[in-house]
């Protein structure tokens, strides 16, 4: 029997997390999602990707593995912010995440850019119904439109270098670590959440 493919595997192994960790974008997915409710998704989805890039850009040799510019989201993220009118001294003191820092090896960068890459693999269908059930956003769906044309290219560009990862057993704890800190960040941070909730009633 041929082995797992390292993609195969990493979804065997942190099944248990997939469901937690798309909710906060299903949570949209309703006929009366607010404008707050997507702009909060927004921040706290800023305040974790933008320091992870920063970890990611300097862990070595990762660049040499994949085009890492082609995956950054973060400053499409502050766009569609400012689409929504939510002023740029406001987006430049979003909250971010203390629990990331770079990595060591690429094993451990990769298997938190899985997390990421996952997540991304619902956001077209958000991305159409805030169309239709708010118009306003429109506009401001940079982010999670950022993928539509490339996203099984993007995951199975991102397959093969994982495949080559090693030991694979360091991709796989580095992936459950990246889960329960974007849980803890999505779920539990109040920082976070506060901030969202005042900067959408200061606009």
């Amino acid at each position: 029997m041929a082995p797992l493919s390292a993609l195969t595997q990493l979804e065997l192994e942190t099944r248990a997390h997939h469901e937690r960790a798309a909710a906060p974008w299903l949570e949209l997915l309703l006929r009366d999602v607010t404008l707050e409710r997507y702009i909060g998704q927004l921040v706290r989805t800023y305040g974790f990707e933008a320091p992870l890039e920063a970890a990611l850009a300097y862990t070595p040799g990762l660049g040499a593995l994949l085009d890492l510019r082609a995956r950054w989201r973060a400053g499409l993220i502050a766009q569609d912010l400012l689409a929504l009118d939510v002023a740029p001294s406001a987006i430049a003191n979003i909250p971010q995440s203390p629990s990331i820092a770079p990595f060591a090896t690429t094993a451990q960068a990769l298997g938190w850019l899985y997390v990421v890459e996952r997540s991304s693999r619902i956001h077209e269908i958000v991305a159409d119904h805030l169309v239709r059930w708010q118009p306003r956003c429109a506009g401001a769906r940079t982010y999670l439109c950022a993928y539509r044309s490339v996203r099984e290219q993007r995951w199975r560009e991102l397959g093969e270098v994982l495949d080559e990862a090693r030991p694979r057993t360091e991709l796989i704890a580095a992936a459950h670590e990246a889960f329960r800190t974007a849980q803890r960040w999505f779920a539990g941070d109040a920082t976070a959440a506060s901030y969202a909730d005042s900067m959408y009633s200061t606009r």
